[in-house]
């Protein structure tokens, strides 16, 4: 175990019984010797409580009580962590197999690196794909353009303790891109180190927060690239956002304007 580095996972839940299982097995299962997780369940009224009892003798920590939401749970969990590496993996995604062991082996390959980040997708509650994202451009400039194609899965990311140290922890008043936040921050302080393999998927589902507030993730990425520093690639961002909303107004003034749709108009209304 000495030679391997060790592994902090936290897995902050609330309410998703129905997920939560797969992911602690997914954590479990892979069958790495320095091992530390910790499960942050945030009261759940569901199933959630009994699910982390069956795997209690297994887990580091785990607790269930009332907190302030995603950000201060992984707080919480972070603040007992004590691996060389850590990450957090919520509890509607769940890790491939042998995905802790490549970053071991990514951090061993890569000293200079103090943030690793591999493949991951989205898929179905039933597991099929439909999503895949390989990392792009790590440097600030790449992460300023999220929005853009240069976001990563956030569940194949781990980083070293040391860089958590300086750059956490997670703002708990950023609800949304409280990942994309802190990514910024450790961009600036610490190199980050592409891994060409898949890690983790993340099941997209009605309830998951990207799917839910999808529109509000706009405004939570522009304000904490802005905060960065990246005002400019936020409003170029924003610009063409605005652009398109202008068209698409305009093309429903034009067909409000067609006499056709004046005549079927009160038929539409009925229908």
């Amino acid at each position: 175990m000495s030679d391997q580095p060790k592994i902090s996972v936290i897995t902050p839940s609330y309410n998703q019984g129905r997920f939560l299982e797969k992911t602690i097995r997914s954590v479990l299962d892979q069958g790495y010797p320095n091992l530390e997780y910790i499960v942050i369940d945030g009261g759940s009224t569901d199933d959630s409580v009994e699910v982390i009892k069956r795997y209690a003798d297994r887990l580091s920590f785990w607790v269930s009580e009332k907190d302030r939401g995603q950000s201060h749970a992984i707080n919480k969990g972070m603040a007992r962590a004590t691996g060389d590496i850590l990450a957090w993996l919520n509890s509607d995604d769940y890790y491939e197999p042998g995905a802790l062991q490549t970053v071991a082996e990514a951090a061993a390959a890569n000293p200079q690196a103090g943030v690793f980040v591999g493949h991951g997708r989205k898929v179905d509650p039933d597991g099929k794909e439909v999503y895949y994202k390989a990392p792009r451009e790590l440097t600030f400039d790449g992460l300023c353009q999220w929005m853009e194609g240069g976001n990563f899965m956030q569940p194949s990311c781990f980083f070293r303790k040391s860089v958590w140290d300086e750059a956490g922890p997670l703002d708990e008043d950023v609800h949304i891109a409280l990942d994309v936040d802190l990514w910024l921050k450790m961009v600036k302080i610490s190199t980050f180190a592409k891994i060409d393999k898949l890690l983790s998927s993340a099941v997209f589902h009605p309830d998951a927060k990207t799917a839910a507030f999808r529109h509000r993730m706009v405004v939570d990425c522009s304000l904490v690239i802005m905060r960065a520093g990246g005002v400019e690639y936020a409003r170029k961002y924003l610009n063409r956002m605005a652009d398109r909303q202008a068209y698409l107004e305009a093309q429903v003034a034009r067909i409000t304007r067609n006499p056709l749709y004046r005549l079927l108009r009160p038929l539409l209304k009925r229908s």
